[in-house]
């Protein structure tokens, strides 16, 4: 794969499939932005990446959107280009519906749509400007269906598609690609940080995601599909798999394996 001097911009990129991403990438051609909201965090991992010199930073909170205009604006100044967005920043929820806040909805929604269309819509323009980018969205399995406990952050997944499935049909003539990749258990932090009822951390770490891919094993797969611009990848172990077969061909059966779900 060459991906020919292409500057990447990972958001969400201190830690786990955002890290991973990072890290893989700097083993191409390529130069790379690290967006997340912890700066330190995003030091250490251009300082592990191959290439550090090819590595900028530039501190990004996702629900901060009145700051996005300066972003871009500094974000394309970096490198004087960007090629690929990939929009990674995100959280996850542990919690019964009924029982969480919806403060924590919103909260979730702020974080995993809002703040991913918002950054991509002020980016794109410039795409458009140049008829050529890539934008990129890891979404999730729960994208695709949905499970106990994940009831928000399933829905903002499902919003998600909705949203660059049309965009990508609205890009079609300008030579930008909107690429979905869904992960399945991935080995990250994401359930240690996950927001719990009332909004505070879950902190345990699911045997699932305990279990799951490597994030630099899963970046690899995933640099593979941005590489070919497909327009939708799951990306993750048989169950993860299966489930999209069964949510797809025999929604029944997959509705009585969920229910049966240990949440305890």
């Amino acid at each position: 794969m060459n991906f020919n001097n292409k500057t990447i911009w990972i958001t969400g990129a201190s830690s786990g499939i955002g890290k991973g991403l990072a890290l893989e990438f700097s083993e191409h051609d390529v130069n790379i932005i690290l967006s997340s909201r912890n700066e330190e965090k995003l030091k250490e991992v251009r300082n592990a990446c191959k290439t550090p010199d090819r590595v900028k930073i530039l501190p990004l909170d996702l629900v901060d959107f009145s700051s996005f205009d300066e972003k871009v604006k500094t974000a394309i100044s970096l490198f004087g280009n960007i090629d690929i967005l990939i929009n990674n920043g995100g959280i996850s929820q542990r919690s019964f519906a009924i029982e969480t806040a919806l403060k924590v909805d919103q909260q979730i929604f702020d974080v995993n749509y809002f703040g991913t269309i918002a950054l991509t819509k002020i980016l794109l323009p410039y795409f458009v400007a140049k008829k050529n980018g890539q934008i990129i969205v890891i979404s999730s399995i729960m994208g695709k269906l949905g499970t106990p406990l994940r009831s928000a952050y399933a829905a903002s997944k499902h919003a998600l598609h909705g949203f660059f499935d049309s965009l990508r049909a609205e890009l079609y003539h300008e030579n930008v690609s909107v690429t979905l990749i869904c992960p399945g258990y991935v080995n990250t932090n994401v359930s240690l940080n996950a927001l719990s009822a009332d909004g505070s951390k879950h902190n345990k770490n699911d045997e699932g995601n305990a279990n799951g891919l490597a994030p630099r094993a899963f970046a690899k797969k995933a640099i593979k599909a941005i590489y070919k611009q497909k327009q939708e990848i799951v990306i993750g172990g048989a169950k993860e798999s299966m489930a999209v077969y069964l949510k797809r061909f025999f929604p029944a059966i997959l509705s009585s394996v969920v229910r049966k779900v240990n949440v305890t």
